[in-house]
């Protein structure tokens, strides 16, 4: 195990564990969200309720509450990683973290505000709270096996937070549930197939970590459902393209930027990444009024062009150039970036009606 003195950004912590100081927020980082929790309070639920109601009984089961248990797996099993390897394990354990974390902190603001006046809707947000906590939890143990651990108190006082309005929580925390179940599903099945690439014991949880997920992005459907307005109309249609392109195309960048990650686990980035987006897309088209073309060709053909632009801005950044000229030489990336995102948004989108799910 690498000495907590020896790894950078952390400050030293107890029990030979180090206080892993928090990434630099960026555009692909994950985010901490906060509302209008009136709002959310005076939410009428009565057009779903009976759905509703259905899914918090699926939550009040907490058939994982037994599940995050570590076994003697975990033991030494960190010392088995090469550097490199251990490097981008740890970048995963992290941003997985700090992202449960995340919705943890919402879900548990959320039913804390609303309770007097929104008890099912308060119920639901606790149980997910519970279910986020836990999910970080554990993968913040994980992370001290490395030696290192996230400040959860501290992320919680200083990372700033974004303001969303009811709509767009519901449209942005659907997409993350459901995105999270189809990325966990996919790792859990291929290391089925290919257990030589289970390079840590944390993957054999996934199969019934996802089912969280699921269940998560179901209540955003069925909330949703109750609130016509989010999934009915012209600034529906374009709110829902939105929050696809920016989860899809933040993903994608992201995860090609640490294309070693996947490869140690046995997968190619890019095709695990399409697999998840087509998925996605096709379990949103049950809800959302329209969907992405991600079938057209030039769909990924504009995300990798955001790529390319991504290493050199990346680039720039590392070069010793004074910061104006640093500034100059970014201005025409960025500048490519946001047409780019322009053109993916202004894609013809799909009637959902109409998606044809793919084969596989």
């Amino acid at each position: 195990m690498v000495p907590p003195t020896a790894v950078t950004d952390a400050k030293s912590g107890s029990s030979g564990v180090a206080v892993k100081d928090p990434v630099k927020d960026t555009i692909l980082t994950p985010r901490f969200y906060t509302t209008d929790f009136e709002a959310m309070a005076d939410m009428d639920l009565r057009p779903n309720e009976a759905e509703l109601e259905a899914i918090c009984e699926e939550f009040r089961k907490d058939y994982n509450r037994h599940h995050f248990v570590r076994n003697d797996e975990f033991e030494g099993a960190a010392d088995k990683l090469d550097p490199e390897t251990r490097r981008v394990f740890i970048e995963f354990l992290e941003q997985s973290c700090t992202s449960e974390f995340s919705g943890f902190l919402l879900y548990k603001e959320l039913s804390r505000r609303i309770k007097a006046r929104n008890p099912l809707l308060a119920e639901c947000f606790a149980h997910m709270a519970r279910d986020e906590a836990r999910h970080a939890g554990f993968l913040n143990k994980s992370m001290s096996d490395f030696g290192l651990q996230l400040d959860l108190g501290f992320l919680t006082a200083n990372k700033k937070y974004t303001f969303f309005k009811p709509k767009f929580i519901f449209y942005a925390t659907y997409l993350s549930e459901k995105i999270g179940y189809w990325r966990y599903i996919a790792i859990f099945r291929h290391l089925e197939q290919h257990p030589e690439s289970k390079i840590f014991p944390i993957f054999n949880f996934f199969e019934n970590w996802c089912q969280d997920e699921n269940r998560h992005g179901d209540f955003f459907d069925a909330l949703m459902k109750s609130q016509p307005d989010t999934v009915r109309g012209l600034r529906a249609r374009l709110w829902c393209r939105f929050f696809l392109l920016a989860v899809f195309a933040t993903m994608y960048v992201r995860d090609v930027a640490r294309k070693e990650f996947y490869e140690a686990l046995g997968l190619d980035a890019r095709e695990y990444d399409r697999m998840v987006i087509d998925k996605t897309n096709e379990t949103s088209a049950r809800v959302f009024p329209v969907v992405l073309d991600v079938k057209n060709p030039r769909f990924y053909e504009r995300l990798e062009n955001i790529v390319n632009n991504n290493e050199s801005l990346e680039s720039v950044d590392k070069s010793s150039s004074p910061a104006p000229f640093k500034f100059v030489r970014k201005l025409p990336h960025w500048i490519g970036n946001g047409i780019e995102m322009a053109s993916l948004f202004l894609m013809s989108p799909v009637r959902s009606e109409n998606y044809q799910p793919s084969v596989r």
